[in-house]
Order: C-alpha cells, then structure tokens, then sequence
C-alpha cells in the first residue's frame, strides 16, 4: 500500500511539474535580431508575450546575411533586422522562400562626418563610406542625389551602384565596405552613409546627421519569415502585441528619430 501511495504521489508531482513549466514557459519562439534598436524592442515586448503563452528566445545577430541563412536553414522562427527592399533583394539572390511578416519601424539612413559640420562643408574629391551590400548601397547614394550632390543615371532604383553616377560635380570618391564597418572607419573618410541601427550602436544620433532620410521612406524594417510558417498561430500573437500603442510610444520615446510604421 506504502509503495502504491508513493507511486500517486510522484505522479501527482510530476504532474503539477509538467502543468507550471508549460504554464510559466509556453511554446519557444526564437527570433534573431540585430542588438539596436531590433533586439531592444523584442525585449520590451517579451513579458507581454509570455502572458500569451509565447517564450521568446533572442538570438542576435551582428551582420547583414547569416539571420537569413539561419531563417531558411530553420535554426531561427524569425528574424528582425532588415528592410523590405533588402529582404527581395536577398530572396532573388538567395533564392530562399522568406516573406515579410509585418513593418516595425523606419531606421532613417543619414551621412554623418567627424571632419565637416555642414554638408556645404564637404570638399572637392572628399571620400564617402557606403556600404557595400545590395539596396542599402543604392539607398545610400540615392540620399546623395535627393540632396543634389550627385547625379544618377534616369531610372535605376535602389539597387544603384556608383557605377550609375552620371554626374559628379565635387568628384567623390566612394569606399564601399560591410554596413557594420562603417561607424568604425568615420576617423578615416571625409564621411559615411549609416544605417539607423548601426548609427544607434555607435552613440551616434539622427540630429547628428549632415544628411537624412525623408520620414516618407519604404525602407521600414520588418518581421522576417518562412513563407510555409507565415500564418503559424505564435506569429499572430507577436503581431498583435507589436501592432499597439504601447510599443509606439516605446520606439518614439527610446530612439529619437526612428519612426514606428505601424
């Protein structure tokens, strides 16, 4: 009888261990994000998620391709850290099956100097930093033509290359290096096109830009998925958690200068 009753009470143990680690820990979602502002964001919204039944595991990333190789290969449910002209650009080069899950925020990208402190101020044959991957490249020198400093051939879209200027009044010459790099080598160059995200990593802020994106642009970065996973229950969850005015409020008043898109 004393080893029946034992055998009752390890099972109504084991019981009540298996219903409060589901209740406390939910179903796993991983998410790869870049540090800032992707993987903050993700954080401020994890408590949130776990009352839905989500626990959400951040795995982040420093680099412009391996979220998406990790995201095609499975590793990760999700990513956060690019843009949607990036992401099809990706998926035409890449040829993976991702899809965008919903728009977060616009990181505007901006030219910033160590060297000037008005764009008036940039020299003949001064020497910009772009990065070097697709559409953020283009990106860069389409902010150099809305401004008037160059000239690019009629018609190219975001995947220009400095090969497409047609017209170089103050014959710039142009450093293309990894998106990531750029912050470090600003001591080096006259100045340098960054991205919102690496621009926040580096301390350096929107109002310190001599050049910036309109807040019209369409390059809002966005939730990245397999397009098999895209109508997964969890991802339904994280979009209704994310889509609030809490969230809102949250990147207005953490990331001056970054502009929810929701």
């Amino acid at each position: 009888m004393k080893k029946i009753l034992l055998a009752i009470a390890i099972l109504l143990i084991a019981g009540a261990s298996y219903m409060f680690f589901n209740k406390n820990h939910g179903e796993k979602l991983r998410i790869g994000a870049s540090p800032l502002p992707h993987a903050e964001i993700l954080n401020f919204v994890k408590e949130d998620l776990e009352k839905s039944g989500i626990d959400l595991e951040i795995i982040e990333f420093t680099d412009y391709v391996t979220p998406n190789l990790a995201l095609n290969d499975k590793q990760i449910d999700a990513n956060f850290f690019q843009h949607k002209p990036y992401l099809d650009s990706f998926i035409k080069e890449h040829g993976v099956d991702l899809a965008s899950l919903i728009a977060i925020h616009i990181e505007p990208q901006g030219l910033y100097s160590q060297k000037i402190r008005n764009i008036s101020d940039l020299e003949d044959e001064a020497t910009i930093a772009i990065p070097n991957d697709p559409t953020n490249e283009g990106r860069a020198l389409l902010l150099l033509q809305a401004n008037g400093i160059i000239r690019l051939k009629a018609g190219v879209g975001f995947e220009c290359t400095p090969l497409d200027i047609i017209s170089n009044p103050k014959n710039l010459k142009f450093k293309e290096l990894e998106a990531a790099q750029l912050p470090r080598v600003l001591a080096d160059v006259d100045g340098a096109i960054i991205s919102g995200h690496y621009a926040i990593e580096a301390k350096l802020t929107l109002k310190d830009a001599l050049l910036l994106e309109a807040g019209d642009s369409l390059y809002a970065n966005v939730i990245a998925v397999r397009q098999q996973t895209k109508d997964d229950p969890r991802f339904q969850k994280l979009i209704k958690i994310l889509k609030t005015d809490k969230v809102r409020q949250y990147i207005l008043r953490t990331y001056g200068g970054i502009i929810p898109a929701f």
